[in-house]
């Protein structure tokens, strides 16, 4: 089995013009979107830098600042950045027009750079949501509103990008990364939506059918590539217009979102036939759930879930974890607080949720099969990044 570390081993010597871009390429621009580049990449009009001297600055670790940042990556990304400062097809990539943006007011989080391929053609790649509770509470907002900050941001970072500068454009992302790509490309204008090759969705959430009506969506699904793990649950959220590839991922269950599970080959992904059944009762249950409620009950479900949530004075999910029997009194006392007819409106909530698990669950096992299923231990998932 093989990932994109693997990857880079394999190709990581060949330049484009010797072995054209390829979907893993994308993926592994895709990843490198979530590493913190803040004070190494130059911002919009301020020039650039190669993925590889921008890799060796950060790994340096030359300031108690800059180690705290390395400490802080995900599990696999300083091997990647390793490999990328070392790889004759990355490291000489020119890193342009890094934005990252946290703003708990308008409870957004987003984060995009462009990177010029050596081929003509130059890729932006979107940010998934980070550890931060605003990223969080953001990417729930999505199930009541459209667009949110981060979306109209990414069509705007799209648009100035491609004004920048001619040429083709390539857009990707994981998770809300992807979500972002497939939103700023349906929604950047005809004129530059004409200039993008492709948009890459590594298993990101869908939209709404408000959305996916619109003429903009319309013309650009036929140039989307989704892609999902074989037991996908963000990236089959919503509704999906474009068809999608199916990836064998190593993990289980929530797990199979990190990126670092996904399998390659040389030029592509490992594909699976379908997602399987898990994935499928997942999204039947979810997507009942979701339409049994109104707009507002949506809302206001997300709102007081924050509401819980900052009451623990926790900035990042990893905050909240930590510290959770300090945090476990202020969500009670919160909890207390909460109006009648809002707690009443969670309680409708969490009764639907439950109701459309049931239900999908009895729709995909037979009654014999369903008690096999709960004869056997549940595996154990653990937290992700999105």
């Amino acid at each position: 089995m093989a990932n994109i570390l693997d990857y880079l081993e394999w190709r990581g010597d060949l330049t484009l013009q010797q072995a054209p871009f390829n979907p893993v390429d994308g993926l592994i621009l895709c990843r490198l979107a979530y590493v913190p580049f803040d004070g190494i990449a130059p911002g919009p009009g301020e020039g650039t830098a190669t993925i590889g001297g921008a890799a060796r600055v950060l790994l340096a670790q030359q300031t108690p600042e800059r180690r705290a940042v390395v400490s802080g990556l995900w599990k696999g990304d300083a091997e990647l950045l390793a490999a990328l400062m070392d790889s004759g097809r990355f490291s000489g990539m020119l890193l342009e027009s890094y934005v990252s943006e946290l703003d708990p007011e308008e409870e957004k989080q987003f984060s995009a750079f462009t990177v010029c391929l050596g081929d003509g053609s130059r890729y932006v790649a979107y940010r998934g949501t980070d550890s931060t509770l605003v990223g969080w509470k953001e990417d729930f907002n999505m199930a009541f509103t459209t667009p949110v900050p981060a979306q109209r941001t990414a069509a705007e970072y799209l648009r100035a990008r491609a004004a920048e500068k001619p040429g083709p454009l390539r857009v990707g992302g994981h998770s809300k990364g992807g979500n972002l790509a497939v939103f700023a490309a349906a929604f950047c204008g005809e004129e530059t939506q004409g200039r993008i090759l492709e948009v890459q969705n590594n298993d990101g959430p869908g939209f709404e059918a408000a959305v996916t009506a619109q003429p903009g969506y319309r013309r650009i699904a036929p140039r989307v590539r989704t892609m999902v793990p074989q037991s996908s649950v963000v990236g089959m959220l919503l509704e999906h217009e474009e068809a999608y590839t199916v990836v064998h991922s190593t993990q289980l269950g929530l797990m199979q979102h990190d990126l670092y599970s996904w399998q390659v080959r040389r030029t592509g992904f490992v594909c699976l036939e379908s997602v399987d059944e898990g994935s499928r009762m997942v999204d039947r249950a979810l997507k009942e759930w979701i339409s049994s409620m109104t707009p507002a009950q949506r809302e206001t479900f997300v709102d007081v879930l924050f509401g819980l949530l900052d009451a623990s004075g926790a900035q990042t999910v990893g905050q909240l974890s930590l510290g959770w029997l300090k945090n476990a009194g202020a969500l009670a006392r919160t909890l207390k607080g909460i109006d009648e007819p809002t707690r009443e409106a969670m309680s409708s909530i969490l009764k639907a949720l439950s109701h459309a698990a049931r239900h999908s669950l009895a729709q995909a096992f037979p009654r014999g099969e369903e008690r096999r299923q709960n004869d056997v231990p549940a595996q154990q998932d653990t937290g992700f990044q999105g």
